[in-house]
């Protein structure tokens, strides 16, 4: 249940910022081209936070699997 709302809630962000971003776009050109750019900028938006949302744990468990390199500080402080 917590996968599913944090999905959704991640893609309403990214449709809001998409709507938005697409609105000022629009508006530089007219009214009737801002509230079309609105649109468009939303449902882009809205695959993007579903995409972004989907691919995260396999980040996370990609991230997981690789081993942290050492600093060279770290190295200087043991010996």
């Amino acid at each position: 249940m917590k996968a599913r709302i944090k999905r959704t809630v991640s893609r309403a962000k990214y449709a809001a910022i998409g709507g938005a971003v697409g609105g000022a776009l629009g508006g530089l050109v007219g009214r009737n081209a801002a509230s079309t750019a609105a649109g468009l900028g939303a449902f882009v938006g809205a695959i993007v936070g579903e995409k972004w949302a989907s691919a995260a744990p396999v980040v996370e468990k990609a991230k997981s699997r690789v081993p942290k390199k050492e600093t060279p500080d770290a190295a200087e402080d043991e010996a």
